[in-house]
C-alpha cells in the first residue's frame, strides 16, 4: 500500500456555476477571508476570477496569480508570502495543476515557517540511499483550499503535490494530510478558456492515473473500480470535446473521469509512466500531459509481460477489447491530436541520458510493475519514445 496519507474530500460540487458554488463553499465553511490563487492567463485574459471574486464580496482577500509551471520552490515560496500577508482563513485555488500544486506546497511552507526555497529540502519525499522511501512528518496546514479545476490533470483529488528544486532541476513530491482540498467545484463552463491542447493532454493524464492505477504493484479492487469507469467516461468524453469544445456535457464527463481516476492517487503506488513524467516535466519543461502522451503506450509495451491481464481489462474498458492497450490508447492520442514522441515535445536526444538518471530517482519509478533497475533500462525506453 502507498505510504502516503489521505484525506477524503468532504464533496464535489457540480451543476452550479463556479462563481455561485464557491460563495456557497465559503459560506459553508464559514470563511470570512478568501483568497484566490489562480493561473495568470486566467486571471488577467478572462472574466472568470474576477467573477468568482465579486460574488466573494467582502469575503474576497485578495490574488496571486504568478504561478510557474512545473512549480518551481521559489514561486511557491512567494505565493506563501502572500498569503501570510492577506491572511485569509481560506484559499480558494482556480485553475490547473499548477496553482493546485502551488497552494499544496505553500501549506506546507505556512505550517513549517518555510521563508526560503532551500527550506523545502527537508520536507519533500525521497528515496534513501538504500531504495526506501522517506516521508517526513507535516505539521497541520493553518488554511485549507478549495478549487475550481480548469484542467483534466486531476491535482485536486489528491494531498500529493508536487515541486520542482531549480538548483537540481528534480521534481520532488510533498504530501501533508490535509493540503488536499476541502471541496471541489466542477464547472464544465470554466474550462472553455483552457486551450484545446491543453485539455486534451491532461485528459490523456487522467488517462494515465487510471491505467498505472489498475497496473499498479498494489493495485485493489476499489482503485480497479474507479480506474475502469474512468476509463470509460474519458474513451465517451474526449473525443466528443475535440470534435466539439463547446459540448459541455461531455466536458463535464470528462471532469467527472478526471475525479474517478484521479482519486486512486497516493491510494496506490504508479509506475514509470508518471515517474519519467516527472523527470520530463522538470529537466526539458515538457508539460504533464504530453509527457503521459509520449511515455505511456511505450510504458505498457515494457509491463505487458507483467501486466498482461491487467491491460486486457484496460483495452476493453476504452472499448477497444480486440486491441493491445498501448495500442487502443496510441491511437486514442492519435485521434486527439496529441504528440506521440519526445521529438515532438522538444526533447533533444542529448538530454536522454540525464532525464534517464533523474528518472532512477523518482519514487514511482521504483515501483513500476516490471522492474527498471538502472537509468540504462529507462533510456531503453526514452530511446523508443524518442
Amino acid at each position: 500500500m502507498a505510504s502516503y496519507a489521505y484525506l477524503p474530500l468532504e464533496r464535489v460540487v457540480f451543476g452550479l456555476p463556479a462563481a455561485e458554488a464557491a460563495a456557497e463553499e465559503a459560506a459553508r465553511i464559514g470563511a470570512g477571508r478568501v483568497f484566490i490563487v489562480a493561473s495568470k492567463t486566467l486571471s488577467r485574459k478572462t472574466a472568470v476570477v474576477r467573477e468568482i471574486a465579486g460574488t466573494l464580496g467582502a469575503r474576497y482577500a485578495g490574488l496571486f496569480d504568478e504561478c510557474v509551471a512545473h512549480t518551481p520552490w521559489p514561486s511557491v515560496v512567494a505565493a506563501a508570502q502572500a498569503v501570510r500577508m492577506a491572511k485569509p482563513d481560506l484559499i480558494l485555488t482556480i485553475g490547473g495543476g499548477t496553482p493546485i500544486d502551488t497552494v499544496k506546497i505553500l501549506q506546507i511552507c505556512l505550517a513549517h515557517g518555510v521563508t526560503r526555497p532551500e527550506e523545502l529540502d527537508a520536507l519533500h519525499a525521497a528515496l534513501r540511499p538504500d531504495g526506501s522511501r522517506f516521508i517526513p512528518e507535516i505539521r497541520p496546514s493553518p488554511v485549507r483550499q478549495v478549487v475550481v479545476p480548469t484542467t483534466l490533470s486531476g491535482a485536486e483529488f489528491s494531498n500529493l503535490g508536487g515541486g520542482t528544486d531549480p538548483r537540481t532541476r528534480l521534481k520532488h513530491s510533498f504530501t501533508g494530510a490535509d493540503i488536499g482540498a476541502r471541496s471541489v467545484i466542477l464547472d464544465p463552463a470554466v474550462t472553455l478558456h483552457t486551450p484545446g491542447w491543453l485539455w486534451l493532454s491532461t485528459g490523456v493524464r487522467g488517462i494515465d492515473h487510471a491505467v498505472e492505477a489498475l497496473c499498479s504493484v498494489d493495485a485493489h479492487p476499489y482503485c480497479d473500480g474507479l480506474a475502469l469507469h474512468a476509463l470509460r467516461l474519458f474513451a465517451e468524453g474526449l473525443p466528443r470535446t475535440k470534435s466539439d469544445p463547446a459540448d459541455l456535457a461531455s466536458r463535464l464527463l470528462c471532469q467527472q473521469a478526471s475525479w474517478l481516476a484521479a482519486s486512486t492517487i497516493a491510494r496506490v503506488n504508479y509506475g514509470a509512466s508518471h515517474g519519467i513524467g516527472h523527470a520530463l516535466g522538470a529537466a526539458a519543461d515538457v508539460p504533464h500531459g504530453h509527457t503521459s502522451c509520449v511515455m505511456l503506450p511505450h510504458v505498457l509495451r515494457f509491463n505487458e509481460p507483467a501486466t498482461r491481464e491487467k491491460q486486457r481489462r484496460i483495452a476493453e474498458a476504452l472499448g477497444r477489447p480486440e486491441a493491445a492497450a498501448a495500442d487502443a490508447i496510441a491511437d486514442l492520442i492519435a485521434a486527439l491530436g496529441l504528440p506521440a514522441t519526445l521529438r515532438a515535445v522538444g526533447v533533444k536526444r542529448e538530454q536522454l541520458a540525464a532525464i534517464a538518471e533523474a528518472s532512477m530517482k523518482n519514487l514511482w519509478v521504483r515501483t513500476n510493475p516490471r522492474p527498471l533497475r538502472s537509468s540504462a533500462d529507462v533510456m531503453k525506453l526514452l530511446e523508443a519514445a524518442w
